[in-house]
């Protein structure tokens, strides 16, 4: 067995690999970049490498400084993570040259595996079920049209090394199969610089299920069970669960045997994924195979009991698998959410910032949480935006969905915005609870974007209690230690107006022997929790139903999260609730002449000066952040007054960049 390994990698990916590398007894090397030096996987690490600027290009994709920080600690192997250059064949070449053992797959199974086209070849030779299609390299858009009718439409127009969505169209016409050849052709050469583009048939109604392999160098081959990976947004994953509430045992058995045949096809070696797309029938069809550990590699873990890790590091080092496919079994349910740091109310552009508040869940057996930071830490610009990975365990989809739901309750973040509320709406929407799951969910039932949680009646009639008995007991607390001040006897009759939005509720608390009881809008309510004056989860039941929601002071007043939604509460005597009936309501400044920056990022380009008249849908400026381009346009005619910001200049969240005149 390996004694000392160096994660090629950041964040919650290299501490992942770090905890189990430790419980193994094995000492772990981290590298970081310039960004990276107050970072959790350095600090949690035996020992740390400097290997560059920010920038990934500079530091963690430069293969020559990750081997000499191999020669420099002396490590014998290397765990490339699941980004970065984890599927990069030249790296793995550049390690076995060292004498370097690579935790993961032989070159030549990289290579086979990374070309679309070449994978889908060899996967149709192993006998996988192939997606209709043309696999040689489409020649120009007259082609491109020949070879979509052959098909039949709508047809599927991607970039050969394509990935994360780039170099992706697809086409229901031959207009849009000429068109989208060109653009996809533009696209791929620009982010891959590779053109090769092929076409193929586009399922309708599809589903994302993957197989998860594992293989050792000895012959043995085994599927661990599938993920089902269908919630999407631009291609990418959202919420990931094992099993599938969609498959059968006969086509799980089916894709698994598909899965191994084509690992054995390339002599695969090590953990890896071979992703397909399903139909509302239940036919699946090859789509790819990651050569690597995946995102979302917890959840087969979880109803598994397997670490994936330990395995890959175990097979690096030659040992052979203890199991066999008949030892495999599928217990329970496990869901992953990504907490990403992004505003979902922003069409979830990035939002980077420190962490001035993280509280994690309490993990268990059925939370766990993969994450990379702390509170304090700072969620770089550089980077993937994700904060944590957050996985719910139950003895079925219920249950793991219900536990989800709580634990996405009880994770606290401030200092940034986050995705949780939006995660939140997942977990609680009827289709999802349903298993009506396509890779079209989230564009399908949120066409318009996402404008925030409505909470239900039974929802709302609980915050009102929570946050009387809240008040009541600051009250309470500020009664006892100066009478004279608070003498208006509402904290000791227990009589408010709980003002929520632009409503009103009258309720009234009683402390009883096991917590509080309150009449609020007519209808009593018992509530039982060990909350604290000062802490921001009130963790607790309500009517025997256990609920938690965040609590944030703001002023005289209080803002409560709970099943994703944020309300804003002022809790009133009866008299000041009176008064407040004449107060004046202060409307948001007018900001119609400003272009302020949807994000925290940089300034890439201003397209414009001062004085200049543009037009609407004309290009004012681009902002980046996280891998992210944003091009800000004119939303109507008019003229340049003032230009606040040039380029190069890292602007704030809401930041003004051009007045108009």
């Amino acid at each position: 067995m390996f004694k000392k390994i160096l994660i090629a990698n950041r964040g919650e990916i290299a501490c992942r690999v770090i905890k189990t590398a430790k419980a193994m007894g094995i000492k772990t090397v981290a590298v970081y970049s310039e960004a990276d030096a107050e970072a959790l996987h350095v600090r949690m690490a035996d020992e740390a490498v400097a290997i560059g600027p920010a920038a990934a290009r500079d530091s963690y994709l430069v293969i020559e400084k990750i081997v000499e920080a191999c020669k420099a600690t002396g490590a014998e192997a290397v765990h490339p993570g699941y980004g970065f250059l984890s599927e990069n064949m030249k790296f793995a070449e550049a390690l076995k040259k060292a004498k370097i053992a690579f935790i993961g797959p032989d070159p030549h199974a990289i290579h086979a595996m990374g070309d679309k086209i070449e994978s889908k070849k060899l996967a149709k030779e192993a006998g996988v079920n192939m997606v209709p299609g043309f696999l040689d390299v489409i020649k120009d858009g007259d082609h491109a049209v020949k070879i979509a009718r052959e098909i039949g439409y709508p047809v599927m127009v991607k970039a050969s090394a394509g990935g994360g969505g780039k170099g992706m169209r697809v086409a229901y016409n031959d207009a849009e199969a000429k068109d989208g050849f060109r653009s996809a052709t533009a696209e791929a050469k620009a982010s891959f610089g590779d053109d090769r583009i092929f076409i193929e048939k586009f399922i309708e109604e599809p589903r994302h299920i993957e197989i998860q392999v594992l293989a050792d160098g000895h012959g043995t081959c085994l599927y661990l069970g599938e993920r089902e990976c269908s919630i999407q947004r631009r291609h990418q994953k959202v919420i990931e669960e094992a099993p599938s509430p969609f498959l059968d045992e006969k086509t799980r058995a089916a894709m698994g045997e598909q899965a191994v045949a084509l690992a054995k096809a390339v002599k695969y070696k090590s953990a890896g994924t071979v992703e397909f797309i399903v139909d509302g029938k239940r036919n699946f069809y090859f789509l790819e195979m990651n050569t690597r550990l995946q995102v979302e590699h917890p959840v087969t873990e979880m109803v598994t009991g397997l670490d994936l890790v330990e395995q890959m590091i175990r097979v690096a080092a030659g040992e052979k698998l203890k199991l066999k496919q008949s030892d495999v079994k599928l217990k329970g349910w496990a869901i992953e959410a990504r907490v990403y740091a992004e505003d979902p109310l922003r069409n979830f552009l990035p939002s980077t910032g420190r962490l001035v508040r993280y509280r994690e869940p309490v993990a268990g057996s059925s939370v766990r949480v993969d994450s990379g930071v702390y509170e304090g830490a700072e969620i770089s610009m550089f980077y993937d935006p994700m904060i944590a990975k957050l996985v719910a365990y139950g003895p079925d989809r219920r249950a793991a969905t219900q536990t989800m739901r709580e634990a996405l309750d009880a994770f606290y973040i401030r200092g940034l915005n986050h995705n949780m509320p939006f995660l939140s709406a997942l977990m609680g929407h009827e289709r999802f609870a349903a298993g009506r799951l396509t890779t079209g969910f989230i564009a399908e039932e949120f066409p318009d974007g996402f404008h925030g949680v409505e909470l239900k009646p039974e929802a709302l009639s609980d915050l009102v209690a929570v946050a009387a008995v809240i008040h009541h007991r600051y009250e309470l607390r500020a009664h006892e230690r100066a009478p004279h001040f608070h003498a208006n006897g509402s904290a000791v009759a227990g009589k408010w107006v709980v003002k929520l939005g632009s409503e009103k509720h009258e309720a009234t608390v009683a402390e009883t022997a096991a917590g509080f009881a309150v009449i609020a809008d007519k209808k009593s309510h018992e509530l039982v929790s060990d909350w604290k004056l000062g802490d921001v989860l009130w963790r607790g039941r309500i009517d025997g139903r256990s609920i938690t929601a965040q609590i944030d002071r703001t002023g005289t007043g209080y803002r409560l999260t709970y099943a994703g939604a944020l309300a804003d509460v002022l809790v009133l005597t009866p008299r000041a609730a009176e008064l407040d009936r004449h107060m004046l309501v202060k409307q948001p400044p007018d900001m119609s002449k400003f272009l302020l920056s949807p994000m925290p990022g940089l300034l890439v380009s201003l397209a414009v000066k001062e004085g200049q008249e543009v037009k609407a849908g004309e290009e004012l400026c681009v902002v980046e952040a996280m891998k992210m381009m944003n091009i800000l346009k004119a939303e109507r005619d008019g003229t340049v007054g003032k230009i606040a910001a040039k380029a190069g200049d890292s602007l704030a969240v809401d930041q003004v960049i051009v007045e108009f005149a």
